[in-house]
């Protein structure tokens, strides 16, 4: 089988490498393009009989009296090992998943690795600018931390959230185009969504302005009203930051490139204190010098993540290869998948506010709340690692399908499902040897403290669940199908795990621990149904799909040559 390592590649100056296991797409009938991954596949399709003559002949070599003594153990316990693994665990029993070898499993832990490693580090990075802000509020008064808080909420349900769900539509496109080596499609994709998220910035920005009466008549205090109204003004600049800041991000993921966000992000987070400090104390400016700050820190990132294009020979430049009529070409499939996955963004988001307006209606609804908070906020501490490794496994199956390698994207969306299994794992086990004092970290309440304690294994057992339904979302967005995970997590979470939540927090009287129950029952049916959705993919079909998706969103021409034209030039 094809590995996927990490190569050297002819191509234009703008590009000195390929990303890790891409190899050029040609015709099925180039037979150059992967020998042993064609010699794979034919095997995958022989008849029974040359399966078992193969065996045969693989069991002769094994038991060669030639052999060493040691080597044939440890390549008897090798085979014995990933063989019957991948065996009991392959999504299609089609993809000749048994001829896999540890050393190829090595390699696409490291590949994987490489890419959900600083990414792990950026999230945690951007979370902690939250934290910050949260400091810098509770300095400026209960009033300011009141109002301040609920703008951050609003703008994180209205705005953040649009535009991380609409600007995953690319994530697809550019990692198949870059399998592909269509690299031209990744710059137009880039300015098409970049313009996409702009023009719906203006409507939520005009939200944002005219928030007061919402606010209102939803029964805020309206002091905390009058707070947050200028918060969400000061917090438009943010949104645009926003804005440039996904798309670049993911043009750079979809060739496998993750690190300089990390740096960037690091160098932005360190001044983020100092730069809340000038604008909120020195300047005077209370809450919505806190907003300003914000987006201060995001053009940072920015700022960073355009010097590094400019001044690296390695990455694509997303201003090669575009011209304005391509700009105006290719919505359809764009839009197409970047509509579904906002939808699925905004149902995973909301069920945690619709958890926190359930916890207002219990007896103790102070407490209930601030348990629920403590905890949802403990949750998105964990979830940025499987996120990390859903982002990993759509930029690699995306690459790998790209290049028209089928039995590469199934080997990489099983290791990756693994490797999130093993982590939902840790997760429990973390969760409840620490249940005890956990909570002790943000409050001393005792009946708060009693809340937590009793719901973290619960939430351990969600992690197990979450985990790997998070890594096979990174398998979907990386086949394009973000449908799929719209019509899974639908049904999941609001036609299972709302009303097992609403039954055992009212009807059986089990309070707090309903809701969480609730929670459990949608993360375990999530996991179920997205397993048996990818055991269901046909990966040679995905290949083809691939090549139609790049064709579509180059405005079905053969595009990928005009950055190698502009280059050349």
């Amino acid at each position: 089988m094809c590995p996927l390592p990490l190569t050297e590649e002819k191509t234009p100056t703008t590009v000195k490498k390929a990303v890790d296991g891409v190899q050029p797409h040609k015709k099925s009938s180039d037979k150059t393009m992967c020998p042993e991954s064609d010699d794979i596949e034919s095997r995958a399709s022989s008849s029974s009989s040359e399966n078992g003559d193969h065996q045969q002949q693989h069991l002769r070599n094994i038991y060669n009296p030639e052999n060493d003594g040691d080597e044939f153990i440890h390549r008897f316990i090798r085979k014995i090992q990933v063989t019957h693994l991948l065996r009991w665990l392959p999504l299609n029993q089609r993809e000749p998943l048994s001829q896999v070898n540890c050393k190829q499993v090595g390699e696409e832990v490291v590949s994987l690795g490489k890419i959900a490693g600083p990414i792990v580090i950026t999230t945690l990075l951007l979370h902690s600018r939250s934290v910050i802000s949260m400091l810098f509020l509770s300095h400026l008064g209960k009033e300011e931390l009141a109002g301040g808080s609920l703008a951050m909420g609003f703008g994180n349900i209205t705005g953040l959230s649009v535009i991380k769900g609409l600007s995953m539509g690319m994530d697809p496109i550019c990692g198949q185009a870059f399998g592909a080596r269509r690299y031209s499609i990744l710059s137009q994709t880039f300015h098409r969504t970049l313009c996409l998220l702009l023009l719906i910035s203006i409507p939520i920005s005009i939200l944002w302005i005219n928030v007061e009466p919402i606010f209102l008549r939803l029964g805020q205090d309206p002091e905390a009203t009058k707070i947050a109204k200028v918060y969400m003004a000061a917090f438009i600049p943010e949104l645009i930051a926003q804005s440039l800041l996904h798309p670049m991000r993911t043009f750079l993921r979809g060739q496998g490139i993750s690190t300089p966000l990390t740096i960037a992000a690091i160098v932005a987070v360190l001044l983020h204190p100092l730069v809340n400090y000038i604008f909120t104390i020195y300047f005077q400016l209370g809450v919505e010098g806190i907003a300003l700050a914000l987006a201060c820190n995001t053009f940072n990132i920015n700022l960073g993540l355009v010097i590094y294009m400019v001044i690296s020979e390695n990455p694509l430049k997303p201003w090669h290869g575009v011209t304005i009529i391509s700009i105006f070409q290719g919505w359809r499939p764009l839009l197409a998948l970047a509509l579904p996955s906002l939808l699925s963004v905004c149902l995973e988001w909301w069920w945690y506010e619709i958890m926190l307006f359930l916890c207002g209606l219990l007896d103790n609804p102070k407490a209930s709340v601030a348990a629920m908070g403590i905890l949802i906020q403990t949750t998105g501490m964990l979830y940025n690692f499987p996120f990390s490794m859903s982002a990993s496994i759509s930029t690699r199956v995306s690459q790998a399908l790209g290049a028209g390698q089928p039995s590469s994207a199934h080997r990489t969306a099983v290791i990756g499902l693994l490797m999130a299994f093993a982590f939902g794992l840790s997760a429990f086990v973390f969760m409840t040897a620490l249940r005890s004092w956990w909570g002790k970290l943000f409050t001393d309440e005792p009946q708060i403290l009693h809340l937590i304690s009793t719901v973290l294994p619960i939430l351990g057992l969600c992690e197990v669940g979450n985990s790997p339904q998070t890594a096979a979302c990174g398998v979907l967005t990386g086949t394009a199908r973000p449908k799929d995970g719209v019509y899974i997590n639908l049904c999941s979470f609001y036609l299972i795990g709302l009303p097992v939540a609403i039954v055992t927090t009212f009807q059986l009287e089990m309070g707090f621990v309903g809701l969480w129950a609730g929670l459990l029952a949608a993360q375990m049916s999530c996991v179920c149904m997205m397993v048996y959705t990818l055991i269901r993919t046909d990966w040679k079909h995905q290949v083809k799909r691939a090549d139609e998706l790049t064709l579509a969103a180059g405005g079905n021409d053969d595009l990928e040559t005009s950055l190698l034209i502009d280059t050349d030039n």
